[in-house]
């Protein structure tokens, strides 16, 4: 049976700015999909292609805490470089994953790798936040660095497209990060006329966002940047490209747990919640300049 489209969402008017780096469309939370209703996702931030000139100052996001969540960075073009609390340090390019375990609670910056900087041009990413179930919300910060060659490759046959397992299972091939719980996160490039079916659990959160061009999905069409968000009812997906087109797939079991969130954490409880704005206003995230 295939997955029926409960709604398909289009691209926010407006772009917002995440610091002076990251100019992005926001597709959840808010509007008609909640943080429970998509769970165990809770952020889709799309930062579309768009060129940066060449500077000198590393444009990015400064300093800021996270706890209780996941981030996942995907990078389509340019590179994106981080610092955090703990000490880590790392680069992503074009079609690398940067996986961060917040946990416990750290400090993090990210910015545009500094060559980028000084070169300018295209940048164009993905940040997506995944909820930490309750008994792993005090985990030890830690990264998974997903470069290309991690990254299980499927070639479609035909020469129809390739899909590329960040996370999760296709058929039998396995994907490279770890997760707390059973997720799905697909990278899907399909040729103009190129078929796919996917078979996913009937009762995991599914969405399918197209980042560039267009595809009809269980017979309903899905233009440039818009987003399908599935019911619960099926198993089935078939996509079928009218043109060269790039997707991100994401399924995953929702987490039944109350959410308690207030900007870059994310609890149980309001109880929690105050505990973990008290953890960073005392310093217990550690430092980071």
């Amino acid at each position: 049976m295939k997955k029926s489209i409960e709604k398909i969402i289009p691209r926010p008017m407006q772009p917002g700015m995440v610091g002076d780096g990251f100019r992005v469309f926001h597709y959840f939370p808010g509007g008609p999909i909640s943080q429970r209703r998509i769970s165990p996702f809770l952020l889709l931030d799309y930062a579309a292609e768009f060129e940066f000139p060449p500077t000198e100052h590393l444009r990015g996001v400064d300093v800021h805490p996270h706890k209780g969540f996941e981030t996942v960075t995907i990078a389509y073009k340019g590179a994106v470089e981080h610092h955090d609390s703990a000490g880590n340090h790392g680069i992503i390019y074009p079609g690398e994953v940067q996986w961060m375990t917040a946990g416990a609670g750290i400090l993090h910056k990210e910015y545009h790798e500094r060559e980028f900087s000084r070169q300018g041009g295209p940048f164009e990413m993905i940040q997506l936040w995944v909820n930490l179930p309750a008994k792993y919300k005090q985990e030890l910060p830690h990264y998974q660095a997903l470069s290309e060659d991690l990254i299980r490759k499927i070639e479609l046959p035909n020469k129809q497209g390739v899909l590329r397992i960040i996370a999760g299972a296709w058929k039998e091939l396995k994907g490279p990060a770890k997760t707390y719980t059973p997720i799905n996160l697909f990278d899907i490039r399909l040729n103009k006329g190129g078929d796919l079916e996917m078979e996913l659990d009937q009762s995991h959160n599914t969405a399918l966002l197209v980042l560039q061009g267009q595809v009809a999905v269980n017979g309903a069409t899905i233009p440039e940047q818009q987003m399908a968000l599935f019911g619960n009812d099926g198993t089935v997906i078939q996509v079928h490209a009218s043109k060269d087109s790039v997707l991100l797939l994401m399924s995953g079991e929702p987490i039944d747990e109350p959410i308690a969130s207030y900007g870059p954490f994310v609890m149980n409880t309001q109880a929690e919640l105050m505990e973990a704005m008290e953890e960073f206003r005392a310093g217990k995230f550690g430092s980071l300049s």
